[in-house]
């Protein structure tokens, strides 16, 4: 298996500067790549996913109807970040999630960034994810988003961008940290050459974060993971979660509310639980404060809350900071809180509500990424440049019918990263984005060396996610 030619050009590389000549941070494994015998790769490649479906490393796919549970693609040539990339990246993210957390503070409290006309009223009180009842939380620690995952892209011109944030219920640590077991066993004597920064401390870290939640008088917290069930798209991460930090795995049916606290029924009777890592949406937490239809969560836990008696991670009402539209107020927010300019910029955004930006887009929808404020998943989406003209009328309607819930972008040269493509040796490039998962503690916030690489699997697509036919990549952040 070879890499002389394969031919970067028209992308942002992140293993290559141009044709033949490799990154000074990628040489060592294009090095070792390139000492293959033909066909080494793809049988690695080969055992490492059935080693991930020996390991049970799946998805559901809700709309699928040749069965919902299907094996992550993974692809064996890892994505690297040298150390000097990395270290920019580390305090955007910290900044940018420390003003996320005191917007969300701001607005279920004194709203101070709406008075002050930062970001219209309306804009907030429109968005699904604001949650009334959430109104005068004080989390502990005055912590909203605990865990988040913060998806970047790089443009043509290497430059780092955020796509989007995830602050509700963010998904796809487990991948990272099950990929990363698998090439190391399959790929040892590269990990011995190249200074690979370490990840398999993640769960530790997760759970100093959520022991960080108790109340400091219990010598002995009871922590668990909130999930809807098995049928849920990342239920194997769930129960990954659960077990790697020694913690209980439990659904709502399993939760009462008794004297007061949050237990959970055990053949020893009832236990109180403290600390709640819940992998569920907000509204279907508590059926008695959000939806009254919901059979997943736990009537009367969001008053256990309130009182202080169960700390929840993330807590409810951050899923407004997941809005698109929202999204594009970040910068403001990041001036406003901490009186600093941004370090990772946004896309460049327009929104539809605004009639000069309605207006632009529905004249460029060819040239533009449309998107639905609250879809994820790669739903209720438009890639201008791959649409039929059918498609283009579609959304146009839409956004005319309901403007607040679509945002427009312009189409990013996302970089791409060498792939193993087809049933043969072939390897091309394919378009890849990053989530990073950032932990905040109050008094720290830890940035996980590396993140999900999401890499859009067919040629010329950059819809990079798994239910949309997307795979992962190893993410491999290097040591000074």
């Amino acid at each position: 298996m070879k890499l002389e030619t394969y031919d970067p050009t028209g992308y942002y590389d992140e293993l290559f500067a141009s044709k033949g000549e490799p990154r000074a941070s990628a040489k060592p494994l294009i090095d070792w790549i390139n000492t293959l015998q033909p066909g080494d790769l793809r049988r690695s490649q080969e055992a490492a996913q059935i080693a991930l479906f020996k390991l049970g490393v799946t998805f559901n796919v809700y709309s699928d109807n040749q069965g919902i549970e299907k094996v992550f693609p993974f692809d064996i040539i890892p994505r690297i970040i040298s150390a000097q990339d990395w270290k920019g990246l580390e305090p955007g993210l910290r900044q940018r999630i420390t003003a996320l957390n005191l917007f969300l503070d701001d607005i279920y409290n004194e709203q101070r960034i709406l008075n002050d006309g930062i970001i219209p009223r309306h804009i907030i009180e429109s968005a699904p994810g604001f949650l009334k009842p959430c109104m005068g939380l004080k989390p502990p620690g005055g912590v909203w988003c605990h865990i988040t995952g913060t998806d970047l892209v790089r443009d043509r011109d290497g430059q780092w961008y955020v796509l989007e944030d995830n602050l509700r219920v963010p998904s796809g640590i487990s991948y990272v940290l099950e990929n990363r077991r698998v090439l190391k066993s399959t790929f040892p004597s590269v990990f011995q050459t190249m200074a690979v920064q370490a990840i398999d401390d993640y769960p530790s870290h997760l759970l100093e974060t959520l022991l960080s939640l108790a109340p400091t008088q219990l010598p002995n917290p009871t922590v668990a993971v909130l999930t809807p069930g098995i049928y849920n798209s990342a239920y194997y991460e769930h129960s990954f979660l659960a077990q790697q930090m020694g913690v209980e795995l439990i659904e709502g049916r399993d939760l009462v509310v008794l004297d007061g606290y949050l237990q959970m029924r055990t053949t020893k009777g009832p236990r109180r639980v403290d600390v709640v890592y819940r992998r569920l949406d907000d509204i279907f937490l508590d059926p008695t404060a959000f939806n009254p239809d919901s059979l997943l969560g736990v009537p009367g836990l969001m008053d256990v809350y309130r009182a202080g008696r169960v700390a929840l991670a993330n807590a409810p009402g951050t899923g407004v900071a997941d809005d698109k539209v929202v999204y594009s107020f970040v910068p403001e927010m990041i001036r406003y809180y901490l009186g600093e300019d941004p370090i990772l910029p946004n896309v460049p955004t327009y929104l539809c509500w605004r009639d000069k930006d309605r207006n632009h887009v529905l004249e460029n929808l060819e040239t533009l990424v449309v998107k639905a404020a609250n879809e994820a998943g790669g739903y209720g989406m438009l890639v201008g440049s791959q649409s039929t003209a059918e498609e283009r009328a579609e959304f146009a309607e839409k956004i005319k019918a309901n403007p607040r819930n679509y945002i427009a972008q312009p189409i990013l040269c996302l970089s791409q990263v060498p792939t193993l493509v087809g049933e043969g040796n072939e390897i091309a490039g394919r378009h890849v984005d990053l989530r990073p998962y950032i932990l905040h503690r109050g008094d720290e916030v830890y940035v996980h060396p590396g993140g999900l690489t999401r890499v859009a699997l067919k040629e010329g697509s950059l819809v990079v996610n798994s239910s949309q036919g997307g795979g992962a990549k190893d993410t491999w952040v290097l040591m000074e």
